[in-house]
């Protein structure tokens, strides 16, 4: 073996307009993100809502959209040469997926057996309430525009949900309620876990999150008592394309490069566009009252989205 020594380049200096141009790419990938949680993720409640409805099981349904997605993006990353996550690593992709996943996704689809979609939506939209509540035992308390934007979209949250008939579904609004505790604190902890790099991540959440709500629904006695109806099946296509896919892998990217507080702000629009498509595919009617909730909630995430 050769000892001679090889002289090594010179380390290129980045110029102030070369750090603009990559903030300015990071903005905009992270903004890309922001619209697509907003839009998509919104839309996902109509969908859930479909295939319950079409005679899927929920935990079964659950577990199967997370794994087909999963295994889908799992694959591509592997022939693409992306390394495999280590036994750590899958450790801490099976904590944060079953919080994100299995408890956080799966109350909300346990809960939209018998509440309408866009309740569910409301209720979650508690979600960076407990975000920056969790992030701040962490040490990373929400900035003050972030605090005003914080309480105003939270007080939007109130608005929407004032007059909502919930009845006796006690459970439902229950497993309701921790979905989101639970979805924030697996955030918040996956931060401070050795998760892999880039999609892989997200993919091997849902592949350990899709496991743990098959094998529960299967212990739960579901199964298909019929073919689903072709609506259903479509809106499941779209969940695992759009929902958990794309939706999924830009929430993960979110929670790596925004604060907790700006990643979880998509769960303020998102009762917005589940009540618009609930006006729309559903017959369903807002109240003026609707209407004021859903200017502040957008003049919410205008705040929260300025601190980035």
């Amino acid at each position: 073996m050769s000892t001679s020594t090889v002289s090594s380049p010179p380390t290129p200096t980045l110029s102030p307009g070369s750090d603009s141009l990559q903030a300015g790419a990071q903005r905009g990938r992270i903004l890309l993100c922001l619209l697509t949680l907003y839009l998509v993720w919104g839309s996902t409640y109509l969908g859930i809502r479909f295939v319950l409805q079409g005679g899927m099981p929920p935990f079964l349904t659950a577990g199967a959209r997370f794994l087909t997605a999963g295994a889908l993006l799992f694959g591509a990353l592997w022939l693409k040469g992306a390394p495999v996550p280590t036994a750590k690593q899958w450790g801490a992709c099976a904590v944060v997926g079953a919080m994100l996943l299995g408890v956080g996704n799966g109350g909300v689809v346990y809960g939209q057996q018998t509440v309408p979609s866009g309740v569910a939506a409301l209720v979650v939209g508690s979600l960076p309430m407990w975000s920056a509540l969790f992030g701040g035992l962490f040490g990373q308390w929400p900035g003050k525009l972030e605090r005003w934007g914080l309480a105003l979209g939270f007080g939007g949250i109130i608005l929407l949900n004032l007059g909502t008939e919930l009845g006796g579904r006690v459970l439902p609004m229950l497993m309701l309620m921790v979905a989101p505790m639970s979805w924030a604190l697996g955030s918040v902890l996956g931060r401070r876990m050795s998760l892999p790099q880039g999609l892989m991540a997200p993919a091997a959440q849902m592949l350990c999150g899709g496991a743990l709500m098959l094998t529960f629904g299967l212990l739960r006695g579901e199964h298909l008592s019929a073919i689903p109806e072709p609506r259903a099946l479509g809106a499941f296509v779209y969940l695992v394309t759009f929902g958990s896919l794309l939706g999924y892998s830009a929430y993960a990217y979110l929670m790596r490069h925004a604060s907790p507080s700006l990643a979880t702000s998509y769960a303020y629009v998102n009762p917005v566009v589940a009540v618009l498509l609930g006006v729309i595919f559903a017959g369903e009617t807002m109240s003026p009252m609707a209407w004021v909730a859903m200017a502040a909630i957008l003049g919410a995430v205008v705040l929260l989205t300025r601190k980035r």
